[in-house]
């Protein structure tokens, strides 16, 4: 979800048709220094029981509203569902028919999105203690489950506006979320549970964002 987008096109008095609303950039060197890629915690993330079902592979969203449908694309194909495309995530759910999600979709609105692809039990997760976020990132380690993060980037790289990623599972002993992010200026990283947490413990317009479950 774009929550903070920027308009990279401009028509005089207001939006045009060929409008593209893009997220606020966040540099190389400012991920670098905001989230841990190194390849040995990377190695380890991608072993664990649920991220070892996305194969290492990650489509990213075409587009910069496309975070959600890019988002639960893969996360069916880790789920072996029959939705593993954007295109057939949206299809027939009315969603996005312009080619872009105009602001982008909200939790909730992707969560209508889901239920509309699966039979599995989609959840939406908001107003999370602490604590039950904690819970919620040890279950993400279970196979039979899929996480989609919905955050507010500023709070861990000091710009860009609201995402959805999938998550890969959580290092426990580390304290470490892997997120599997969709926009491949940023790629697969992990983030202290702390800063996750502020990041999904805020608001995208006047609701709070949260988590998915699928299951």
């Amino acid at each position: 979800m774009i929550a903070a987008a920027v308009v990279v096109a401009l028509v005089a008095g207001g939006l045009g048709a060929g409008t593209v609303l893009a997220p606020a950039k966040v540099s190389q060197a400012e991920i670098a220094q905001s989230v841990i890629r190194t390849p040995e915690l990377l190695e380890r993330a991608w072993a664990l029981p649920a991220a070892a079902t996305f194969r290492r592979t990650l489509d990213s969203q075409t587009n910069g509203s496309f975070c959600g449908p890019a988002s639960l694309a893969n996360v069916f194909r880790s789920l072996g569902e029959p939705a593993t495309s954007e295109q057939a995530v949206l299809e027939g759910t009315g969603k996005c028919l312009s080619g872009t999600c105009f602001m982008g979709l909200t939790l909730d609105e992707l969560a209508e999105v889901a239920r509309a692809r699966t039979q599995r039990s989609v959840t939406v997760l908001r107003d999370l203690s602490p604590d039950a976020f904690r819970e919620h990132l040890q279950k993400s380690n279970d196979p039979a489950r899929r996480y989609v993060v919905n955050f507010d980037r500023r709070n861990i790289f000091g710009g860009g506006g609201g995402h959805h990623s999938p998550i890969g599972g959580y290092l426990e002993d580390r304290d470490l979320v892997f997120v599997l992010d969709v926009n491949a200026d940023y790629g697969p990283w992990l983030v202290e549970r702390a800063r996750l947490f502020a990041a999904v413990d805020s608001f995208d317009g006047k609701t709070k964002r949260g988590l998915l479950a699928i299951e």
